[in-house]
């Protein structure tokens, strides 16, 4: 079966996402390949997102009813769920209210899926939107797979017996570092047979490599305000360089539930001459911002309930832009910051070897341009997004899943 033979529905739990910049990277790959795409998207945004680049997606976007919902058409739903699942998939407890609305949203994919001839089902994070994947999956015989990235696979509240499910009946597991390869095939052993490591990647005509004359002295972070991100550390090793008395600035750039957190930990080291919080910015001017800085840090830390990131994009982006980068050794990072070849890589939650790493790329700009040069080399020989999503689309063509229930 061609690319142009092929339908690919993607089932997201909200889009678009500004933090999701990797999902936009991968459809847009998908698009400019010939794939057809549908998004499902099982929550409307709550405010509106800019990115200059969700104008160039073709796929039509179908927001799932969330309240309220039809009694009429969710019981449709329900008589679908109950002659294609198994009795396991249908048993409803009052006390998960959702049970009835995720068996409805899967049940209107697979009927919308069905009626646009979509051949392959695929969703991002094994949590909600894998769930409905799976469950719409089972009641069309479509055939699905999904993305695993780090929370939906280290936090606390994941439900392994339910993760075993989704990788058992998944005709494949996409997963972004060889970190969560080995902790997948450690966790789950023979349901994870099927999973296989592909990079989320960059369309490097977007982020050309930058050689020229950079701003002085200028550190940026960007991320969600999140514990996993790690920006207290980031604000602390500022203090440690304006206590050594270096002039620099640092702007971090990003929104999130510890704002004010890190607002007042700014005011309380009386830093607010040298760093910012820029809050949420469109993706072009992060990467115009990005791009001119000195160095990013991105001091990722695993979070005390296990969330962690899993490959930030934006240390991809920085290194392809020819920014340094100084990060921690959380997850897959190590796979593409190898400490004094592409980046330095410091201790999470250390501060001071955070600030020692800031100050040797501040002081020796030869070491910088070093440090960017090969990191550049490694983002074109690992993270090229359309080399990467290639493979994914083999995948998407690939036999259907084991319809566990299905009539």
């Amino acid at each position: 079966m061609s690319v142009r033979d092929r339908r690919v529905a993607y089932i997201l739990k909200m889009y678009p996402r500004l933090s999701e910049t990797f999902i936009l990277n991968e459809i847009l790959a998908h698009e400019r390949a010939g794939l057809d795409i549908d998004i499902f998207s099982l929550r409307i945004p709550g405010q509106p997102v800019e990115h200059a680049d969700l104008r160039r997606v073709r796929a039509g976007v179908h927001y799932l009813p969330n309240d309220p919902v039809d009694a009429r058409s969710m019981g449709e739903s329900l008589l679908l769920a109950a002659r294609t699942l198994a009795a396991s998939e249908t048993r409803l407890r009052f006390e998960h209210s959702r049970g009835p609305w995720i068996l409805d949203q899967a049940a209107r994919i697979a009927t919308m899926a069905q009626e646009r001839g979509v051949t392959h089902l695929h969703a991002h994070f094994a949590t909600e939107a894998t769930t409905v994947c799976r469950l719409a999956s089972l009641m069309s015989g479509i055939p699905y797979s999904f993305t695993a990235h780090a929370k939906d696979i280290f936090h606390e509240s994941v439900v392994l017996d339910d993760l075993r499910a989704k990788a058992r009946d998944a005709s494949a597991i996409v997963t972004v570092s060889e970190f969560n390869v080995r902790y997948l095939r450690e966790t789950l052993g023979e349901d994870a047979a099927r999973v296989v490591r592909i990079y989320n990647g960059l369309d490097l005509d977007l982020f050309p490599f930058h050689d020229g004359e950079r701003e002085t002295d200028h550190i940026v972070g960007v991320g969600r305000l999140v514990e996993k991100k790690g920006f207290c550390d980031l604000i602390s090793a500022c203090a440690i360089l304006r206590d050594q008395g270096r002039r620099f600035r640092c702007t971090i750039i990003g929104d999130g539930d510890l704002h004010d957190d890190l607002a007042h930990q700014i005011e309380d080291l009386d830093l607010a001459s040298v760093v910012t919080l820029a809050g949420a910015l469109p993706r072009e001017d992060v990467r115009r911002i990005v791009s001119r800085a000195t160095v990013l840090c991105a001091p990722c830390v695993v979070g005390e309930d296990g969330n962690r990131d899993g490959l930030p994009t934006v240390l991809l982006e920085a290194m392809a832009l020819g920014t340094p980068c100084v990060s921690t050794p959380v997850t897959g990072i190590p796979e593409v910051v190898r400490d004094g070849q592409t980046g330095l890589m410091v201790e999470e939650r250390a501060p001071e070897q955070c600030a020692a790493a800031l100050g040797r790329l501040l002081d020796d700009p030869s070491l910088a341009r070093t440090l960017a040069r090969h990191a550049r080399d490694l983002i074109e020989g690992e993270f090229d997004i359309h080399r990467n999503t290639a493979k994914m689309r083999d995948l998407f063509a690939s036999g259907p899943a084991s319809l566990i229930g299905a009539s």
